[in-house]
């Protein structure tokens, strides 16, 4: 597992720039710094990688050897693939962004760029495929069907991650003369804006080497070359089998990269990358986000279940570590395989049987592996299709399921789901850090909401030095209807967590009929926060708009209410754009938040310093549409912040006793879920 910041102050010549970004920013960050071009088409998740490439074109970038990028947008997957190829052959360092279906159309061409022994690095937002129905969300379904094209793969479980293996990726591509994909989870990483340390100039400069220096030119007019012939009986196996000896020497090189990227980084990551695997009686293995979920529930598992529990990420999948994972498990009592991804067809799911091989390879003894005597009980799961929630709530049960044993539990299980396979979930734990403060908004579709967190996690990030994490629940069905928003902050330390939260400090909520929807309260830790947008002019009012269930809830728990006319405030500021009104009650949140929250007071810092520094991440993001627009967007701000009414706790107070047992009997009667209408 990647450690975030080098261990002390000058340990390593390149610990990187602090900073906030989703996994779409990184990589596009390193790949227009590390690269001669990239040909992409876009779709979603992977498009906003190949658009903040396509910009930083437009705008005359350079890579890091002071080299014009070049872009390129054919008229298809498959079409950038085989530009891709070109590119390569030529001897130009090149780069492609895709997902899903898109991935799958490439797939003749992964074929022929790694039989070419051609180096470049695809940057995947592994998504779901359409099969039964159509799904743009994290899925690793697209990249298990390519899994067998020859390129080496590895798996980012963080933002940080998939920013260092985009260059780690790109190392042993050129050292091995082997194609690599670099893959993180679509939205759930391209999307999520956490924390992280952005490579400098520099280290991509000394970590990857002049492309002029590393990248051989295959088609050169001054030696011409016959390449992709055909081959009858007498060759093409002689060819084919031949190329072994590349792949043979892949882990090797994967590992000296990564070994490498340690020395200059203090950023360590290896092709499996064990978690309290010590002692561990019972494992569960997993691919990207999904990973760190497991590996935040372990202490909570350890003291609820009084078992010793293991995380065991597998970060290079292509070609798959073997000896070192069932080096890993083969004293585990059980494993528990969770994939994003469901192939009936095969024995087991690909991951699982993975797993299953490399364990049997011990039991028989093989060269390069420890000798096994029992091979653990392995369970396989499926989990987080389609970005589906997976929660530390499921983790705990695949611990139990697990320990129930292959004849009382479930040898394959689903999660999350209404199914006979799926696992009862009884629980949902905190497992936040210490200091935690997180945010579930409940907002529309199409009203800003989904940029107010990225520009908060922005600034919490960057003004105030926090550790954040911000996931949108994205869908472009969702415009005019109800949809959330996620955000959680800790002083210190690492986010784990990669779910919808339900243990929450702050509920705002932009659309009052929220209340009928569901319970948004859930989770709504004692002393919390909420937020309601309101045409009520008063807070007495305010208060008598709301719910029983809300007043018995809000009061028992000391909870903060405030509410403000967030559409007002929207119309008089956006004065420049009016196809923005809509947005602008987002923004107007933003305001909000810096007055209800703690977070200005604890940092000493004026008002006046405040709204200058949010100035930054609001020229950030909206800075394209013009410097009039971002005016509009501050005065928005400022004016939530300054007009922000508060129900008080004698309001509160003077709510009569018969009104607040009614309230009660509603809680109680009131279903948990805290969307009861979901899209």
């Amino acid at each position: 597992m990647s450690v975030e910041t080098a261990q002390s102050e000058g340990a390593f010549p390149y610990p990187g720039r602090p900073g906030t970004g989703d996994g779409s920013d990184v990589v596009a960050y390193v790949e227009t710094r590390a690269t001669d071009g990239a040909a992409a088409y876009p779709i979603t998740s992977s498009t906003i990688m190949g658009q903040l490439y396509q910009v930083a074109v437009a705008n005359g970038a350079k890579n890091v050897w002071d080299t014009p990028l070049v872009w390129m947008e054919l008229e298809s997957e498959h079409s950038s693939a085989s530009a891709c190829e070109g590119f390569a052959l030529a001897g130009g360092r090149v780069t492609n962004f895709t997902s899903g279906q898109g991935l799958i159309l490439m797939k003749e061409v992964l074929y022929t760029s790694s039989g070419k022994r051609l180096p470049q690095v695809l940057n995947v937002g592994a998504r779901a495929l359409t099969s039964q129905a159509l799904n743009v969300h994290a899925g690793h379904d697209d990249v298990m069907g390519v899994a067998d094209c020859g390129w080496g793969i590895l798996f980012g479980h963080s933002v940080q991650a998939s920013a260092d293996l985009c260059l780690i990726a790109r190392r042993a591509s050129e050292e091995a003369f082997t194609p690599m994909m670099n893959v993180q989870d679509g939205f759930l990483g391209t999307h999520t804006i956490e924390n992280l340390n952005f490579p400098e100039n520099e280290l991509i400069k000394v970590f990857l080497g002049d492309p002029r220096e590393k990248i051989r030119r295959v088609f050169d007019p001054e030696t011409p070359l016959q390449i992709g012939v055909v081959q009858n009986q007498d060759a093409y196996m002689q060819g084919k089998i031949a190329q072994r000896s590349y792949y043979d020497k892949l882990p090797d090189i994967i590992t000296a990269s990564m070994d490498e990227y340690y020395r200059l980084t203090g950023r360590r990551y290896h092709l499996i990358d064990p978690v309290m695997m010590d002692d561990a009686e019972y494992a569960i293995i997993a691919m990207g986000t999904l990973a760190e979920t497991a590996i935040s529930t372990i202490q909570v598992i350890k003291k609820r279940l009084g078992v010793k529990l293991g995380v065991v990420i597998v970060t290079c999948y292509r070609p798959f570590p073997a000896a070192q994972l069932a080096r890993a498990i083969q004293n585990c009592k059980a494993v528990a395989v969770i994939e994003r991804c469901d192939i009936p067809t095969m024995v087991d799911n690909p991951l699982t049987t993975d797993v299953e091989a490399s364990l049997a390879k011990g039991v028989m003894g093989l060269p390069g592996f420890d000798k096994i005597e029992r091979i653990p009980t392995v369970f396989s799961g499926t989990g987080g299709l389609g970005s589906r929630d997976v929660t530390p709530g499921h983790i705990i049960a695949v611990v139990k399921n697990m320990i129930a044993g292959p004849i009382q539990g479930k040898r394959y299980f689903s999660l999350g789901i209404d199914h006979l396979s799926a696992l009862p979930m009884e629980e949902e734990p905190d497992v936040r850090p210490p200091g935690s403060f997180s945010v579930r908004a409940h907002s529309v579709g199409g009203f800003g909401s989904v940029t107010t967190n990225k520009i908060i996690a922005s600034m919490l990030g960057d003004i105030f030095g926090f550790r954040v994490q911000a996931a949108p629940k994205y869908g472009s069905e969702k415009k005019g209807l109800p949809t959330n928003t996620y955000l959680t902050v800790i002083p210190s330390g690492k986010i784990l967590t990669h779910c919808e939260l339900k243990h929450v400090e702050f509920v705002p909520l932009m659309d009052p009929t929220t209340w009928y929807m569901g319970n948004p309260l859930v989770g709504l830790q004692q002393g919390g926060i909420v937020f309601q947008h309101t045409d009520e002019l008063t807070p007495q009012a305010l208060w008598d708009s709301l719910p029983p269930y809300a007043k018995y809830f809000i009061k028992e728990n000391r909870i903060r209410f405030y509410g403000v006319d967030t559409i007002k405030i929207a119309r008089e500021s956006c004065k420049n754009d009016s196809s923005l009104i809509q947005r602008f009650q987002g923004v107007v949140l933003l305001g909000v938040f810096l007055r209800v929250t703690p977070f200005r007071e604890n940092a000493g810092m004026s008002e006046e310093a405040l709204f200058a520094k949010v100035a930054y991440p609001l020229t950030k993001y909206f800075g394209k549409r013009g410097e009039k627009v971002v005016e509009d967007n501050l005065a928005a701000v400022q004016k939530g912040y300054h007009r922000v009414m508060e129900v008080t706790a004698e309001i509160m107070e003077s709510t009569s006793a018969d009104l607040l047992a009614q309230g009660k009997e509603e809680w109680d009667a009131k279903g948990k879920d805290v969307n009861a209408f979901f899209i």
